[in-house]
């Protein structure tokens, strides 16, 4: 492959990416066009559409790398593990990355919790004896999302340990490290 065109092509996605999470700070993403885009980016048409198929193809593309950005702190920590998630590190995360995150969701992305949270059934049923785990599991997973909707619609105004307060007073979290 030709480098030189693989970093053109780099910085061109960057640009498109970057100003598409421009726009949707004040606007739906129904209310934007590849048009929009190009202007702002000052990219033609064509290199939009090399790039993506459509807006929609755009919007997918900015997911996994939300999703991929968000989970490579907590996945390159020896100690949170898969099964034993750093919730206090995880509140902080968000908290430092509230415009990420509050974008992440009005997209729609309903769940920012599987990337980093892979909750591993056979542990969960050391202390959650019975055979509905995977509901638990979906419950909690489902709750855990809830509880950081609400705390970005308020602004994170309860500090992270308040908020891992919280998560364990509610779920009765069991200490999983």
């Amino acid at each position: 492959m030709n480098t030189p065109n693989n970093k053109r092509k780099k910085e061109s996605q960057d640009k498109i990416e970057k100003t598409f999470l421009q726009l949707i700070q004040t606007k739906e993403v129904e209310q934007i066009s590849v048009s929009d885009i190009c202007k702002i980016s000052k990219l033609n048409r064509s290199t939009f559409y090399a790039n993506y198929i459509d807006i929609y193809d755009l919007v997918d593309k900015v997911r996994i790398r939300m999703e991929d950005e968000f989970a490579n702190p907590f996945l390159s920590d020896p100690k949170s593990g898969h099964n034993s998630p750093s919730y206090l590190k995880m509140f902080q995360y968000i908290k430092d990355n509230q415009i990420f995150f509050k974008t992440y969701f009005k997209l729609n992305f309903d769940s920012v919790t599987p990337q980093v949270l892979h909750i591993d059934e056979n542990l969960a049923s050391k202390y959650y004896a019975n055979k509905y785990i995977d509901y638990h599991v979906e419950f909690f997973k489902a709750g855990l999302n809830a509880i950081i909707k609400k705390w970005l619609n308020d602004n994170c105004k309860e500090s992270p340990e308040e908020m891992l307060e919280i998560l364990n007073s509610e779920y009765r979290v069991k200490k999983w490290e």
